[in-house]
């Protein structure tokens, strides 16, 4: 008997309106663990409220959010979903510019309270190692005691995902990564995302449509606050659908 795999995400008609505008409209989607989704749409197709309801900082009218197949986000804020393993990425990356780079993951390993005792915390040898791994993933270790404020766009970018790993998620969500990068840097970005989709659920909103293809994983297009459709980039670039409202743009 094949076990049935539970989805780290499941969204199911979901709604919300301001002002009588409909954000969201019915959205359903489900993002498997292990995943990575790029999800793409013209502006105003309701992509960051999209991730605003999975982190909690906006309630739907109607609908199921459902995390690890147990867990009704609609029912916990916005701590309670980070403190589950869901952490999200900004398009504009927020790191500590008067910290060194090693500092900022220290600090966002500190703020993890699963390792955090006191007021007073300092990092274990295996959490120094840990710092060091994340480094190393991040592709800052040759920068690591250098002033945040000192990197690249594309350098802050990749040390405040290093940062959300320092944090544990099981779930990442990343609102356009490489918006201002170099294409080096934009390029570097595409293998750090599959790095991490190794081993942790990863949703990825971008414009970018050389980036997407980079990733090389299922897309889901979003218009008017629902799914218009799914599959690889090739799959969802022919659909005429798509064509029209956003890649014919």
């Amino acid at each position: 008997m094949t076990r049935k795999v539970i989805p780290i995400l499941y969204m199911d008609g979901v709604s919300v309106s301001f002002d009588g505008f409909k954000a969201i409209n019915t959205l359903s989607l489900i993002i498997e663990p292990g995943e990575m989704r790029a999800i793409i749409g013209p502006n105003g197709a309701g992509k960051t409220t999209m991730m605003d309801i999975i982190t909690g900082k906006t309630r739907p009218d109607e609908g199921e959010v459902v995390y690890n197949g147990e867990v009704d986000l609609l029912k916990l804020d916005e701590a309670e979903i980070a403190e589950l393993g869901i952490g999200r990425k900004f398009q504009k990356p927020t790191v500590f510019e008067g910290q060194t780079v090693y500092s900022n993951i220290e600090l966002a390993l500190a703020m993890n309270r699963s390792v955090r005792t006191s007021l007073f915390w300092a990092a274990s040898k295996d959490q120094k190692e840990r710092i060091e791994a994340i480094l190393e993933r991040i592709r800052l270790t040759a920068v690591r005691d250098e002033m945040a404020a000192n990197l690249s766009h594309g350098q802050k970018q990749w040390l405040e995902i290093g940062m959300l790993l320092a944090q544990d998620p099981k779930l990442l969500l990343v609102d356009e990564p490489v918006a201002g990068m170099t294409d080096a840097e934009t390029e570097e970005t595409a293998r750090l995302l599959k790095d991490i989709a190794q081993d942790h659920s990863v949703v990825v909103v971008e414009h970018d449509m050389d980036f997407v293809r980079e990733l090389d994983v299922r897309v889901s297009v979003l218009h008017e606050g629902s799914v218009l459709t799914s599959g690889t980039l090739d799959h969802v670039s022919a659909d005429q659908r798509v064509i029209d409202v956003y890649l014919g743009r």
